[in-house]
């Protein structure tokens, strides 16, 4: 294993602009992409109202639905990561083709970069980013990246509008075809939290020496955060399948959402060294030793992977099960009251990020071979919660 020393107001409008292909940029001029037209009243699904919520549970208004504003951008291929910048930008990944782009909250797209070490396979690529809690002074972006050998974080600089060569932070994770984790994110800490795969070698996940089939908690020149349960490792929390959604809440406790098998996904409330059972155990049930999730869907309803909080409620994205979960979260950290919104009106949900106004941004992968798709399939959606 190796570590590198390196360490808005929103514009809505009525018609999104044109998209087209995407361009190169030079020097630090920012080289806007064009964008295709897309309605912004796009359709909602009604749902049924929630049960009234217990005494301390998140979210004024549980009963109201969650509205679709439009999309903000379309002709994507398979976004993947989404985090914002301090000045409301996003930073926007995409899995297959390795493309790190700029969103503005008007929409507009520019292309950063690429990191060229990029191998897409299966669900494997250009996976999670991350911004540095230092980023005005430091200009430090972190991804989640699969190459020809492993998974790894690295780590660059974003010089105007043009990213610089990407450093190693962390490497020797092990990557598959499937299960490769990716989400990445800083805690309130400051620290960087890291999810891994097992890559479909579910021992992997009970082994304390192996970065598979865990939550990673790093420094941001990648060696092992203070305060982990090893001092010598990265690991934080181990037997997970795979996990690909993290989020904190108001009182800064640490969710994460995932997959399961062929029987239960789950959503699990994070503790240090927790183990969470896979594979000795798939949702609920696990014996001395092992941490229930909080809650379980059938697989066809859920498949999970973004995250995120805002207004006192959990915000899950769904692939398989093609819809949003609203989830309330009460003072006393108990997850309840799942509740589903635009089942199949999008497609496949995969990343779920809470913008500097409030507002939800979707994006889709409906374009990751896992099924049919048109040329706009793939694209960011905004949700007002």
């Amino acid at each position: 294993m190796r570590r590198a020393d390196m360490r808005s107001r929103l514009a809505l409008t009525s018609l999104a602009l044109t998209l087209g292909a995407a361009t190169g940029c030079s020097g630090n001029t920012p080289d806007p992409l064009p964008r295709s037209t897309q309605p912004t009243d796009l359709p909602t699904q009604p749902t049924p109202s929630d049960p009234t919520p217990e005494p301390g549970d998140g979210g004024a208004g549980g009963g109201a639905k969650p509205q679709a504003i439009g999309t903000l951008v379309d002709l994507l291929e398979v976004p993947w990561g989404v985090y914002f910048m301090p000045d409301g930008n996003a930073v926007v990944t995409e899995r297959i083709s390795g493309r790190v782009l700029q969103v503005a909250p008007d929409g507009t797209l520019t292309r950063l970069g690429a990191i060229s070490s990029t191998v897409a396979q299966g669900e494997a690529g250009l996976l999670g980013v991350a911004v540095s809690p230092d980023f005005a002074s430091d200009r430090t972006l972190y991804f989640y990246v699969t190459t020809s050998s492993d998974n790894r974080v690295v780590q660059a600089q974003l010089d105007g509008a043009e990213l610089g060569e990407p450093t190693v932070v962390l490497d020797g994770i092990p990557a598959g075809f499937i299960h490769d984790g990716g989400r990445i994110a800083f805690g309130p800490d400051g620290y960087l939290y890291v999810t891994t795969g097992e890559t479909g070698d579910p021992e992997l996940a009970q082994d304390p020496d192996s970065l598979a089939g865990k939550i990673l908690r790093i420094t941001g020149d990648g060696e092992p955060a203070p305060g982990n349960p090893d001092p010598d490792s990265p690991v934080w929390s181990l037997g997970h399948r795979n996990v690909q959604g993290l989020a904190w809440d108001e009182r800064d406790r640490l969710w994460a959402s995932e997959f399961g098998d062929s029987t239960f996904d789950e959503l699990n409330l994070i503790e240090k060294g927790g183990n969470y059972g896979w594979p000795e155990v798939e949702g609920t049930g696990g014996g001395p030793g092992l941490i229930d999730p909080q809650l379980v869907w059938p697989v066809e309803d859920a498949s999970p992977s973004g995250l995120a909080y805002a207004d006192g409620h959990l915000w899950m994205g769904a692939l398989r099960g093609q819809r949003l979960w609203r989830i309330a979260v009460s003072r006393a950290g108990r997850a309840s009251q799942p509740t589903a919104f635009f089942t199949e009106d999008y497609g496949r949900l995969r990343t779920v990020v809470t913008d500097p106004d409030g507002l939800l941004w979707l994006t889709t992968s409906n374009r990751d071979g896992r099924g049919t798709a048109t040329p706009a399939d793939d694209r960011i959606i905004q949700v007002q919660p």
